[in-house]
């Protein structure tokens, strides 16, 4: 089993924000990894405590993602700690996966420059060396 990480910046505590960000993050997750829904065994979600206008597993509902289990949760409140971000884990059933795409979009970028190539990744250059995003095969 792997996990697969996101996060992605919602403009506003919105309904509409929250599951419109939540559907852009997931489908973007499928996506560059590749993934049915089948393999999904499990999505976590997390909201900073400024957003609560919606339960983010509905986009999930919304891509059909009616097998898997789905679980929202609130992070917790740092003081200084980036406003308005909804965080996914996904845990994935497939062993070829070795190396997963962990996709962090706006603002949230800021969370993992490690994972996104700070700025050169925010630009859409080329991930740094040793990036595992990067297909060597």
């Amino acid at each position: 089993m792997l996990a697969i990480r996101g996060a992605i910046s919602v403009p506003d505590n919105t309904r509409h924000d929250i599951l419109a960000a939540a559907g852009e993050l997931l489908g973007e997750m499928q996506q560059a990894n590749g993934l049915a829904p089948a393999e999904l065994v499990a999505v976590l979600f997390t909201l900073t405590p400024d957003l609560n206008a919606a339960f983010p597993a509905e986009a999930a509902r919304n891509l059909g993602w009616n097998s898997v289990g789905l679980m929202c949760m609130q992070e917790v409140a740092v003081p200084g700690a980036l406003p308005r971000v909804l965080r996914v884990m996904m845990l994935v059933e497939r062993p070829k996966l070795a190396h997963p795409v962990h996709v962090y979009r706006g603002d949230a970028r800021r969370l993992r420059p490690d994972l996104t190539g700070g700025e050169r990744a925010a630009e859409g250059a080329e991930p740094p060396a040793g990036d595992l995003r990067k297909n060597t095969t």
